[in-house]
């Protein structure tokens, strides 16, 4: 679920936002906080990138509330990502307490209560082409209530491949190597 603020805000603005929220079209949108579950998934996804991030020093990894800066804003009108989980390659901000400048090199999108339906499919997609305009290289439709993911690459974005329990998906090429069990994102859950 989402709330959205009048348009003409800009990056400055929206440091000055408190939670998780995106500026879209000049406006700054909010974002409801996630449930338990959801949560859980994420921070798998996170901590499984660390550790991945730090045996092969390569690239860092985020957990929910990092924001990515995208200047020019991209033809949707976005001008930021805050991804559910991410990895990033690239500089890091002068002032490490700024965003991040760019998009993130691979980004995961958790579902929360709010994310299923027609029109959430709708901004799911179009989130996904924004991510992919920007210069990531993958995205991760995670679903906890289906207990799937579903991989999505810039160079096909329109062929996704879909992961299911007992499966390993990965994120090459944006995090060479690493891949996850999806049993491992859904312990303890037969469902939600």
């Amino acid at each position: 679920m989402t709330t959205v603020t009048p348009a003409n805000a800009t990056l400055d603005d929206l440091y000055r936002v408190e939670g998780k929220a995106e500026l879209v079209g000049g406006r700054i949108i909010h974002f409801v906080a996630s449930g338990d579950f959801p949560s859980q998934v994420a921070f798998e996804i996170a901590v499984s990138l660390r550790t991945h991030a730090r045996k092969t020093g390569v690239g860092v990894a985020y957990a929910d509330g990092i924001g990515f800066a995208i200047d020019p804003p991209l033809v949707s009108g976005r001008q930021s990502f805050s991804p559910d989980a991410s990895y990033y390659v690239g500089p890091l901000p002068q002032n490490r307490m700024r965003f991040i400048e760019g998009a993130p090199t691979f980004a995961a999108e958790v579902r929360s209560e709010g994310d299923y339906g027609s029109a959430a499919e709708a901004d799911l997609a179009a989130k996904r082409a924004d991510y992919f305009e920007a210069g990531t290289l993958v995205v991760w439709d995670v679903d906890p209530i289906g207990q799937t993911v579903t991989v999505y690459r810039a160079d096909a974005p329109t062929l996704p491949t879909s992961y299911g329990r007992g499966q390993h998906p990965d994120a090459e090429p944006a995090v060479p190597g690493w891949h996850l069990l999806v049993d491992d994102l859904f312990v303890g859950h037969s469902g939600a």
